[in-house]
């Protein structure tokens, strides 16, 4: 049996929007983005959302709409997608890495507060996998300290701890809409917010600067602009914004199919010898981006390279980032500094996880993972 890694769920409806932007004769930025943007913000319970092209977009306009830029820092993880920290270096500030929950891989709350410095102008957690960082706790530290708060969402816009919501404590939360996420447009971003004083900087922002967008010069009596910021091309195209917009009706249906699929996987993995799994915190809501599971290092590619020859597919989520040769040249990170995420992103192996997957395929992921985990010397 061969079981993909991760299979899309666009389907007929999708397409219907998309060819009715076709038919049309606007594509880029208009009423379809506008669209996604008010019923994405409706969903999440924010005042904005902003459609971009990628997650990391969404991650670099929030710092600079935040005004972090040369000089500074901005606290985050070492144990995440390398978007995150690149994101902060394309505004010229460093990313200053703190280590990890040996049991979750999110970043560890109690060591923020010895990272701070004078320099430090953010804080950037990652909600790994799917599971929130403790918001309240950070809230907090970011209060006292006064420094911005910043959410990257990419794996968690279904998210709930201690009764708060992905993105109500933060500054701005940021999503991914790239081909393996919750909905998907191939590639996509947004980033929301409730503070109303961001939401026309950030406009900007995505369209190199320009005061007028293209839809108000074209669709009416034509307007000059001005270009007063140095901007991005970053906005989100009506045609990508069509394949979003009836997937948020279906974001809570596809995240508790995950979850029966991830509950599952746990069942038949439990007590693996040679396995171990994530920790759920009790009473969070999950998003169930990713299931993960840890083996031992000396073992973790020899079981990956089994799995593949299954037909199984497999991704790392993640090799932690100051390992890798950009951050180890320009910061002088080296093994040790970070040793929880080392840990984690030595021993990780995703497992396919979606809602089309059919129970037959997670049978055989599972009954997979048992057998190479038990030969594989």
């Amino acid at each position: 049996m061969k079981v993909d890694f991760y299979r899309h769920q666009l389907g007929e409806k999708n397409l219907q929007r998309v060819a009715r932007v076709l038919d049309s004769i606007f594509l880029t930025t208009g009423q379809e983005t506008a669209l996604f943007e008010e019923k994405f913000a409706a969903y999440l319970g924010q005042k904005h959302a902003l459609g971009l092209m990628s997650g990391t977009a969404a991650l670099h306009l929030a710092l600079l709409a935040l005004d972090v830029g040369p000089g500074d820092e901005v606290i985050t993880t070492p144990m995440t997608f390398v978007a995150t920290a690149l994101a902060i270096m394309h505004t010229g500030a460093r990313p200053i890495f703190v280590d990890v929950e040996p049991d979750t891989g999110n970043l560890d709350v109690t060591r923020v507060a010895a990272a701070v410095t004078p320099r430090t102008k953010a804080i950037l957690p990652v909600h790994l996998y799917g599971q929130m960082v403790d918001m309240r706790a950070l809230k907090a530290l970011a209060q006292e300290a006064n420094l911005f708060l910043i959410e990257d969402a990419a794996h968690c816009l279904e998210g709930e701890r201690d009764g708060v919501r992905v993105g109500e404590l933060a500054d701005a939360a940021c999503f991914s809409f790239y081909a393996t996420k919750s909905i998907t447009c191939g590639e996509g971003g947004a980033l929301t917010t409730n503070l109303d004083v961001l939401v026309e900087p950030l406009k900007k922002l995505r369209t190199h600067g320009m005061s007028t967008h293209a839809e108000d010069r074209y669709t009416g009596r034509y307007r000059h602009y001005d270009v007063d910021v140095e901007g991005w091309k970053y906005n989100m195209p009506n045609l990508a914004a069509a394949l979003l917009i009836d997937q948020i009706d279906e974001i809570e249906s596809r995240r508790r199919e995950r979850e029966r699929l991830a509950r599952f996987y746990r069942e038949h993995l439990a007590h693996l010898p040679g396995l171990e799994l994530p920790t759920l915190l009790p009473g969070v809501k999950q998003g169930h981006h990713l299931f993960t599971i840890w083996v031992d290092p000396a073992r973790r590619d020899a079981i990956l390279w089994g799995l593949q020859e299954k037909g199984v597919g497999v991704a790392v989520n993640y090799r932690p980032c100051h390992l890798y040769t950009l951050f180890r040249e320009r910061y002088g990170h080296q093994e040790g500094d970070f040793p929880h995420a080392e840990q984690i992103g030595q021993r990780t192996i995703s497992l396919p996880l979606y809602p089309g997957l059919r129970d037959e395929e997670a049978e055989y992921v599972a009954d997979s993972v048992r057998q190479v985990v038990q030969s594989r010397g």
